[in-house]
Order: structure tokens, then C-alpha cells, then sequence
């Protein structure tokens, strides 16, 4: 598979503060990557050095071949890079149809496919950002990274907080951008147990490193591992 992503010895955090360190990744075209590790490990750091709105002290980024590591975050966007982070960060004083036209760009994610992904988006298209829900405003956020038509989808702890009922929503709709699409994705997620079931590969980060690198459904079956690095029993509840 062609190399999409490259990862070359990251180091990077937040003014003099380094969160991960010499992180060494890489994801194929259409690959998904599961990112997992307990909180503080530098999971959220890792993808927003990513797009890049951390602090770099050493280490390169590479998108597609393309050295991208000096990059602001609009020109990495532009690359091919969508960002869907912890806080959606959707215009909230935007309809849910002008979030997706004004960030809108040429290619296959039109807002008329985004709103067939997401039908609860459709039927609230007029409404404004702050009178959604959370989960509704989840799948603004995801929306709106696909009206880039980006190659590379990052998404930070998008089940979070979400009714179950969105829970299901929302992992369907990833099931389908990624697996049925092919669009290439790393997802952050504290449900292991859910998000390792629609990956093809997982990375477990502890104290900024990658101390895990396997198949998703590999992880899935390594009980150890699971208890060890993400401190979760496997027996008698999900993860």
C-alpha cells in the first residue's frame, strides 16, 4: 500500500513542555488507525501536532511524500488534511448548511452527501450551531471535515460524551468513510473495545511514546495488552 502519512521521530507539546516524544508512525492510503492510551499520555497531542497547532522541537511530518513540517495549520488543511477536534469547533452562529458550504471544496464530499451520511443533519439544515446537541454537533464537526474532502480524516474522542443512540450514529457513519470509502483515518478513542472493531491497525501511547504498534483485531484479542497499557479489565464488562 502507498504511504500516506509519515511520522519521523516527533517530538512536540505545548511551549517549552514536550508531550510526545520522537514518535515514529506511518499510514498507508486508505488505512485506519486506531490511537489509544490512557488520558495525559499525549493522545490529543499527537494528532494536533498532526495538523499542527503544537509546539514542534524536533522530528518531521510527511503527507503523501510531501515534507508538510513547516506548514501552518490552514496550509496542512489545504494539503489534505481534516481535523475533527475534541471541541467540534463548528460555527455556532452558522447554519448547519453554511458550516458545510463555507469550508466546502471540490471533490466527492458535498454537503448533499454529508447530509445523506448524517439524515438527523438534514432535517435541522437551517438550524444554527447552538440550538444542536452535542451528538448533532459531533456530526456537524465530522461533516464538515468531509466538505473538505480531506485524504486524511483525524478524529479526537469523537464518541465522546454521545447518547448511545448517537454512539451507533456516529460509528456507523465512520464504519462507512472509512471501510466503504477508503478514506485513510487516525480516530482517538477511549472505547477501545468499539473503535478497534472498525480500525485496521492500533497504536498505544504511554508518557508521549508509542510503546504498541499491532492489528486492530490482534490488539483486540491480547487481553494483556488491553489490562496492561489501557488499564481496562476484559472480563465481565466492554472496554
Amino acid at each position: 500500500m502507498t504511504e500516506l502519512l509519515a511520522l519521523e521521530a516527533l517530538t512536540a507539546g505545548y511551549g517549552e513542555a514536550q508531550v510526545v516524544s520522537g514518535v515514529t508512525l506511518t499510514l498507508a492510503e486508505g488505512e485506519s488507525l486506531a490511537l489509544l492510551g490512557r488520558n495525559g499520555m499525549g493522545k490529543t497531542t499527537l494528532v494536533s501536532s498532526i495538523i499542527g497547532v503544537t509546539h514542534r522541537f524536533s522530528g518531521r511530518v510527511r503527507l503523501g511524500g510531501r515534507d508538510i513540517t513547516r506548514l501552518p495549520p490552514e496550509a496542512r488543511a489545504s494539503a489534505g488534511i481534516g481535523w475533527v477536534p475534541q471541541e467540534r469547533g463548528i460555527f455556532r452562529s452558522l447554519s448547519v448548511e453554511e458550516n458545510l458550504t463555507a469550508v466546502a471544496r471540490p471533490g466527492p464530499w458535498t454537503p448533499a452527501r454529508v447530509f445523506e451520511l448524517f439524515p438527523r443533519l438534514a432535517e435541522r439544515r437551517r438550524n444554527l450551531g447552538t440550538w444542536l446537541s452535542g451528538g448533532e454537533q459531533q456530526m456537524l464537526a465530522i461533516g464538515r471535515a468531509l466538505a473538505l474532502n480531506p485524504r486524511l480524516l483525524l478524529l479526537d474522542e469523537p464518541l465522546e460524551g454521545l447518547a448511545p443512540i448517537l454512539v451507533r450514529e456516529v460509528l456507523a457513519a465512520l464504519r462507512r468513510v472509512t471501510r466503504e470509502e477508503g478514506l485513510a483515518a487516525i480516530i482517538v478513542e477511549q472505547n477501545a473495545r468499539k473503535i478497534l472493531a472498525m480500525t485496521d491497525r492500533a497504536a498505544i501511547l504511554e508518557r508521549g511514546r508509542v510503546v504498541y504498534e499491532a492489528a486492530s483485531d490482534a490488539l483486540l484479542a491480547d487481553r494483556a495488552a488491553l489490562e496492561r497499557l489501557l488499564g481496562v479489565a476484559t472480563r465481565g464488562r466492554g472496554i
